[in-house]
C-alpha cells in the first residue's frame, strides 16, 4: 500500500482554466439532461439508464455484484468508547473489490459549466504543495489525474513497512483521480490499490463508476457542495436496532457498512 516516492519521472504541467464558477440555477422543467458521451455515470432523469441491482445512498445509487463490498466514509462529530462515529454525516462511499478501492463523492455543479477542469488543477496543486507528485493522463472518462500522495501510517501498521518509512510516519501512496461532469452535478472517484497496476482490476472498478446513478434533485445548491448521502432504509433500521440493544447473543452486527479511509477532500 505504501511506497517510497519516485522522483525519476517529472510530473507534467497542469494547465489552468479561465472558466469561472457561476451560481447554480434550478433546471428548467422541460430541459433534457445532457447526454454523457461515454455512457455513464448516469443522471437519474436520463432515458435508458441500464437496469441493474444498485444500493441507494440518496444522491448516488451504487451498482453491486459478486465480490464487491461497500464502505461508508463518515465525518464524525464525536466518537463512542469503541471509536465509532456518533452523529456526523456521510461524506463518501467506498467500493472495494479484492485489493482495489474506489471512493466516490457527488457534488453540485453549475447548470452550464462543469467543474472537473478546475477541481483537477486544484487537486494537483494540493498534492504538489504536500511534496507529492501529480500528472494528467487520458482515461476512459476523459482527463484524469495520477498522483503520489503522502499518507499517514497507522501505529499498528508500522511494523509492516520498511523501517525508514515507519520512522518518518508516512508513506507515498499512488492514487488515480477520475471525474465526470453531469447535468448540474459532478462525480469524483479516487482509485487506489491493485487497480492502479492490474488492468483487469481497473476495468472492474471503472465499470462500477460508469454505472453509478446520480440523483441531483431540484433544490438549488452552491457549486462544489457535497450532495446529501444517506444510508439505505434497511441499513438504517438495522443500525437503529443494533444501537437499541435488540441483538441477541453473539450475532454479528446487522449494519453491513464500515467506515473507509478518506483519501482527500475538495473544498
Amino acid at each position: 500500500m505504501f511506497r517510497r516516492r519516485r522522483r525519476d519521472d517529472e510530473p507534467e504541467n497542469v494547465e489552468p482554466t479561465d472558466e469561472e464558477t457561476v451560481a447554480d440555477e434550478p433546471a428548467e422543467p422541460d430541459e433534457e439532461p445532457a447526454a454523457l458521451p461515454h455512457g455513464g455515470p448516469w443522471d437519474s432523469e436520463a432515458d435508458k439508464v441500464p437496469e441493474m441491482e444498485r444500493v441507494d445512498f440518496g444522491a448516488i445509487q451504487v451498482p453491486i455484484g459478486e465480490g464487491i463490498e461497500i464502505q461508508v466514509n463518515v465525518e464524525a462529530v464525536e466518537q463512542d468508547a469503541q471509536g465509532n462515529p456518533v452523529g456526523g454525516r456521510i461524506v463518501a462511499i467506498t467500493i472495494v473489490h479484492g485489493e482495489s478501492g474506489l471512493q466516490v463523492q457527488p457534488f453540485a455543479a453549475p447548470k452550464k459549466n462543469g467543474i472537473w477542469d478546475e477541481v483537477r488543477k486544484e487537486t494537483a496543486d494540493e498534492i504538489k504543495e504536500a511534496e507529492g507528485e501529480a500528472q494528467e493522463a487520458e482515461g476512459p472518462f476523459g482527463k484524469e489525474l495520477h498522483g503520489m500522495v503522502p499518507v499517514a501510517i497507522p501505529e499498528e501498521m508500522r511494523d509492516q513497512v520498511p523501517a525508514e518509512i515507519a520512522e518518518q510516519g508516512f508513506g507515498w501512496q499512488p492514487v488515480r483521480f477520475i471525474g465526470v461532469d453531469g447535468p448540474r452535478w459532478f462525480l469524483r472517484g479516487v482509485l487506489s490499490g491493485a487497480a492502479l497496476e492490474d488492468p483487469e482490476q481497473a476495468a472492474i472498478m471503472e465499470q462500477v463508476f460508469q454505472h453509478i446513478v446520480v440523483v441531483r434533485g431540484d433544490a438549488p445548491m452552491p457549486p462544489r457542495e457535497l450532495l446529501e448521502l444517506s444510508l439505505p432504509a434497511e441499513a438504517q433500521q438495522a443500525m437503529n436496532a443494533e444501537q437499541g440493544g435488540e441483538g441477541e447473543g453473539d450475532r454479528p452486527p446487522l449494519n453491513p457498512f464500515e467506515r473507509g479511509p478518506e483519501i482527500t477532500e475538495v473544498r
